[in-house]
This record gives structure tokens, sequence and C-alpha cells, in this order.
């Protein structure tokens, strides 16, 4: 079993820092822990000069399968100092107050504070990318995947109207959107890239060499002008409505989790990783 002191790694390779989410035998499940240490190690990368590219990674078979609903770590009520929103701390909350204030910090909050990293970054994606993995790679300026990488946000089947971090329209057309959502249905590498939500598609033996060569191209062009340009595309997303449009679809992923607590057992509408599973096996006529 890996270990769950070091759910983060961090090595500098010239001038790329690559960050690596590190529970492996969880498929790199994103726990409130490995929230905070990569929030850390990507401070580190934009405080040191000579770093010019950062490179996301998951270590194992799989980048990462979202948020992490049901291993022994998960630690949805551990107390963090926030660093994303300026808002009250989930800890001693109830209800929508609770769900509210935590997923506005540790979800949408910390991707929008790493979508704006003055310095590129590449998400490394390997095997499955699913849910709140998704979000892990759309902060990324771009990401390079294996061609057995997979990606899914099955969360309607809990009702819910996509991940918190809702990037879905702006990262692969409204229309490839509603597909991806209305179905729940895992697509591979080859989609991805038809529809252009990743950039390139390499071989899984030379996935590491290819992100590699690709940061440290990118390295070769002056670090400011480099910050300005991610500012400039950026500022051109949001003009086009990715920031007010996401804000309105949190506020409709919550009125979802309300819904759910309402009329079932619990806010993800009695769904589970396991009962998921289940639920997309049947859906495709498996077993």
């Amino acid at each position: 079993m890996s270990s769950e002191t070091e759910v983060v790694t961090y090595e500098v390779r010239g001038p790329v820092a690559v960050i690596t989410m590190n529970r492996p035998d969880f498929r790199n499940a994103q726990n409130s822990k490995m929230t905070y240490a990569l929030d850390a190690a990507f401070v580190r990368a934009v405080e040191d000069a000579a770093v010019k590219v950062i490179v996301l990674a998951g270590n194992g078979k799989h980048f990462s399968a979202g948020h992490d609903i049901g291993t022994p770590g998960r630690d949805h009520d551990a107390h963090y100092e926030n660093k994303a929103a300026l808002w009250w701390d989930h800890v001693d909350r109830t209800g929508g107050d609770q769900r509210f204030a935590r997923e506005t910090e540790v979800y949408l909050g910390m991707c929008r504070r790493w979508r704006e990293i003055p310095k590129p970054t590449i998400a490394m994606v390997q095997g499955a990318c699913i849910a709140g993995g998704l979000m892990l790679a759309w902060v990324c300026d771009l990401i390079v995947c294996s061609d057995d990488a997979f990606f899914s946000d099955p969360v309607v089947r809990m009702g819910i109207p996509g991940v918190e971090y809702f990037a879905h329209p702006w990262v692969m057309g409204p229309r490839a959107a509603k597909e991806f959502l209305f179905t729940g249905d895992r697509f591979g590498a080859a989609q991805a890239e038809k529809w252009g939500m990743v950039n390139r598609v390499v071989p899984r033996g030379e996935l590491e060499a290819e992100t590699i060569a690709l940061a440290e191209k990118i390295a070769t062009m002056p670090q400011f002008g480099l910050a300005l340009t991610k500012k400039a595309v950026n500022q051109a997303e949001d003009l086009m409505g990715m920031r007010s449009g996401m804000d309105s679809v949190f506020g409709l992923h919550h009125f979802a989790h309300a819904h759910n607590a309402e009329v079932g057992a619990d806010s993800l509408g009695g769904m589970n990783a396991k009962t998921m599973k289940t639920a997309a096996a049947e859906q495709n006529g498996s077993k």
C-alpha cells in the first residue's frame, strides 16, 4: 500500500516542476489532504523563479478517479485553513451551509486559484480521469494523455448537473458536453482529442517523455511573456462566459445536493463509488 503521509510528491527537472498525486491504491482519489498538498506544491513551483513550466501527474495506473467519496482516507470533515475563498470554514456547519462552504473552498475555489497560476501547466493523464479528476486536468493549460486514457463525468446519475468546476461547454463544446453529461459514458482519448478537450494523444509508454519534451520546449519562451499570454487567453475565455456560467451552475449543483438530501438518504442521491460503477455497467449492458 502507498504511504498516506506523502499524498503529493514534488520534483524539479531543469526548468520543469513535476507535481504528482500519490494515492495510487485509491486511483488518486482527491481528499482534502491531497487538495492542500497540491496547493502547497503549486505555490512552491510559482515561487521558484527557475521553474518555467509545471506538469501535473498521477502516480500509478490512473490519473485520478475524482473526489474521494469512500476511501479510508476520506477527510471531508477535517479542518484546513482556507486558501482559495474568503468564506467561513465548513467544520461545525450543517446542511447546505456545510456543503456550500466546503465546495466553495476545496473544489471550485481551488480550481479557479490553480487556473490562474502564472506559469504554463500541463496535465499528464493516463487511465481514469473521472469527475473530480476532470477538474484537476481542466485547470491546466494543456492536456497530454496516453492512448489508454478515458474520461467521464457520471454525476448526473446522482441527479447533479456536473462537477463543481463546470468547464464542460468551454473545453469540449456545448453539444459534446451534453452527450458527455447526458450519457455518463466513458470516452476514450481519441474522442477527447476529436472534441478538442486534449492537445495530444501518445502511446502509454511515451507519455512521460512526450509531456516533459513539450514542457521543456515551452520553457524556452520568456517567463513573463508566457504569464501574460496565459492571462490573455484566460480573460478571453471568461469573456465567453466561462466564469459567470460556472457560478450559475454551481448554484444548480447545490440545489441538486439539497434536493437529494430532502427526498433521499443523503446529498449524493444514495450513490457511492461502488453503486456508480454498477449503474454504469447496467446502463451499458455489461456485468
